[in-house]
């Protein structure tokens, strides 16, 4: 019993130092010229495809990124997740 409980808590402190930047509500995107930052994932409003991936925050500035629709998507979401404001999937009750 005591050997799982070691296992799950090193599986938590492996989690939370992959997703430093998602626990602290911020997600590490790169711009078209290959610079990194860090976005504070709250302030997303929507993203859009056309073609490159455009981040439009909720004071209306829009950011051009370097990564997928989907990967800011995911990166977000896992940020939520962190915080419990998105259940993670195998919680879900209804999937398609």
């Amino acid at each position: 019993m005591l050997a799982r409980i070691i296992v799950f808590f090193g599986k938590i402190l492996n989690f939370r130092k992959v997703y430093a930047d998602e626990r602290l509500g911020m997600i590490r995107l790169t711009k078209l010229n290959r610079d990194e930052f860090i976005l504070n994932a709250e302030l997303i409003r929507y993203i859009e495809k056309c073609p490159d991936t455009l981040i439009t925050l909720i004071n209306g500035d829009t950011l051009m990124v370097r990564e997928t629709l989907d990967e800011v998507v995911r990166r977000a979401v896992t940020y939520h997740q962190a915080k419990h404001l998105v259940p993670k999937p195998e919680y879900m009750p209804y999937r398609d």
